[in-house]
């Protein structure tokens, strides 16, 4: 061609037009861009927003029940992309965490919301679980085609997490999502189930409970790769109904949170239900006694003696509704509870930790004064450890920056008045040796307390439901009646994990509790509620018994007394007995463990 001859030119002008007719013409054009499930996409807040606009373009799952989802791509680019499931509360819709900026619509969204995602370069989808919003949820949704048993499920990993499954092998075959670069995320009721996305990890859960292999629609094999919980929940049993055996130092063997039954957070539960009778669809009473809130309601509710049928329950929801009974090694997990979480204290990730470690898992855990009340939830705090899940998200899903090391604990502690900064952070590089001393309360002498109960307006006072939402309230100090009480002068130390009580007791009389409450009483003359717990008696029980409160990151000021409070009721949060029973305690011993 060197000259430039007219031929030369000719012969260049004729190959460059062949070449562009060529990629224009019908069957051979330029990629397409990606209309995830048919859903046009427009260009907003830096990225491209892929909704189901109406319920006519809802995507039928994979037994026909229509879900209200949506997509939000990066700016540009056809995919396949990594791709981040966002799983809303109970009581939500796809909208939780949907936001027109990065920095979100609160200090639990900030970095967490699809905008931020997809300008990272990540698909993001966000549903309505089946039986909520507009999947079946809503009364309009509701009346249409495929949502006659639409209902709630209560995050069966037959039922719900399927659906995301499913979801995400549409997206796959329609080349949006990178099968095997797939995180999964959410707060409380989506955050129990991005755990159990996580253990099922490339298996699908039947109905008939079987295990298979997870493929898309036309064959691709899927996998979670990461997992980020959010105050989620691992062992739904333990955490509606603590019977106070798990230990953080241990894997929590299979059933122990049904042997025996617990004790109900009774406030917490009957808000929980009630909501859902609100805003969600629940199945009608007779209809589906693979979901029978109602009944499983009335019997968890009506207490001791329970029948057969409410142990039969307890053995269903912990079989299919929570990641404790699913084994093999899980997704990369990130968990994050809070200390003052009384819904899903910090045992709940503390036990998926435990165990993901045992199964050589890789996971990591994230502890503040956060989650549901009587979480904080304190500004700086939530930023940083949500710019580390994105963190986390990046290096697992992109190969970008570096993930937490594998087993080390990033927490911060609560601190009081509110308005104050959380402390920390305090890392470890694994959980018990985040707290390697302790400080100890101990004492020979015998005391006696009741099914009676102390000062039921303190009680009161303290329901995370209708009492406070406050992690630093406090109240005047009183040494109530019908209590045990142990204390301590504190010597100035920071608690940091779970309280630890042993103790030989003599039970006379059936149904009995043992609930705990470790207070701050400060030099005002008030006291503030640190810790809780209970642990469920067996009837005339003789001999020693261990358990934990809930974990806490807090400091103890020196001259405060420490105080251990042992009772009967602590009522509204903890159901009452139906019982009658007295407790004699002797030789108590309490570990506190701390920085």
């Amino acid at each position: 061609m060197s000259g430039g001859s007219a031929v030369g030119r000719r012969v260049v002008v004729s190959l460059v037009a062949s070449i562009s007719a060529a990629l224009l013409a019908p069957g051979i054009a330029t990629a397409a861009e990606p209309a995830p499930f048919g859903h046009a996409c427009t260009a907003q807040n830096g990225v491209r927003f892929c909704p189901s606009s109406s319920l006519e373009q809802r995507v039928p799952s994979f037994d026909g029940v229509p879900l209200d989802v949506d997509v939000t791509l990066p700016a540009s680019g056809t995919g396949p992309f990594p791709t981040i499931v966002m799983l809303h509360g109970w009581g939500g819709s796809k909208t939780d965490f949907e936001a027109s900026t990065p920095e979100g619509d609160g200090n639990e969204t900030y970095d967490y919301n699809n905008v931020y995602y997809a300008q990272h370069g990540f698909a993001v989808v966000n549903y309505s679980a089946r039986g909520w919003g507009n999947s079946c949820g809503s009364l309009e949704s509701r009346a249409t085609a495929g949502c006659a048993e639409g209902w709630i499920r209560l995050a069966d990993q037959r039922y719900e997490a399927r659906d995301t499954q499913y979801l995400l092998g549409v997206l796959a075959d329609e080349k949006v999502s990178k099968p095997t670069a797939i995180g999964v995320t959410g707060i409380s009721y989506g955050g129990g189930q991005s755990m159990e996305l996580a253990w099922l990890k490339n298996r699908v859960r039947l109905p008939g409970g079987e295990l298979v292999p997870w493929r898309s629609p036309k064959g691709k094999t899927m996998a979670i790769r990461a997992a980020y919980p959010r105050w989620p929940w691992s062992d739904l049993v333990d955490a509606l109904e603590p019977n106070g055996r798990f230990l953080d130092t241990e894997v929590a063997p299979f059933g122990q949170s049904y042997e025996p039954i617990g004790v109900e957070i009774q406030s917490y539960v009957t808000g929980l239900f009630a909501l859902g009778q609100a805003e969600g669809y629940i199945a009608p009473p007779g209809a589906d006694p693979e979901a029978e809130l109602t009944k499983w309601f009335a019997l968890l509710n009506a207490g001791e003696p329970f029948p057969l049928e409410a142990e039969e329950i307890e053995h269903q929801i912990y079989n299919f509704h929570d990641a404790q009974s699913l084994t093999g090694q899980p997704a990369a997990m990130l968990l994050q509870s809070g200390w003052t979480d009384e819904l899903f204290p910090a045992s709940q990730s503390i036990r998926a930790y435990n165990k993901a470690l045992s199964e050589k898992g890789i996971v990591s855990m994230q502890l503040g004064d956060l989650g549901h009340a009587r979480g904080s939830n304190k500004p700086g705090e939530d930023h940083a450890l949500q710019e580390q899940g994105a963190a986390f998200f990046a290096a697992r899903l992109k190969r970008e920056g570096t993930p937490p090391a594998n087993a080390s604990v990033t927490a911060y502690t609560t601190t009081c008045p509110e308005s104050e900064p959380a402390g920390g952070p305090f890392t470890a590089r694994k959980w018990s040796k985040l707290h390697p001393h302790a400080v100890t309360i101990s004492s020979a002498t015998a005391q006696t307390f009741t099914s009676a109960g102390g000062n039921p307006t303190i009680a009161a006072e303290y329901d995370p439901i209708a009492g406070t939402t406050e992690a630093c309230k406090a109240v005047t100090a009183e040494t109530e009646p019908d209590t045990a009480n142990y204390t301590l002068t504190s010597p100035g130390f920071t608690l940091i994990g779970s309280p630890t009580v042993t103790a030989d007791v003599a039970v006379t009389g059936v149904f009995g509790e043992v609930t705990a409450r470790l207070w701050d009483v400060l030099a005002s003359g008030e006291q503030r509620l640190v810790s809780r717990g209970v642990y469920r008696l067996a009837e005339n029980q003789q001999g020693s018994i261990t358990f934990q409160l809930h974990a806490n990151g807090y400091t103890f000021a020196a001259g405060d007394t420490v105080k251990l409070q042992l009772l009967g009721r602590d009522t509204p949060y903890y159901r009452a007995s139906n019982g009658t029973f007295s407790v004699e305690v002797k030789s108590l011993t309490a570990t506190l463990p701390t920085l």
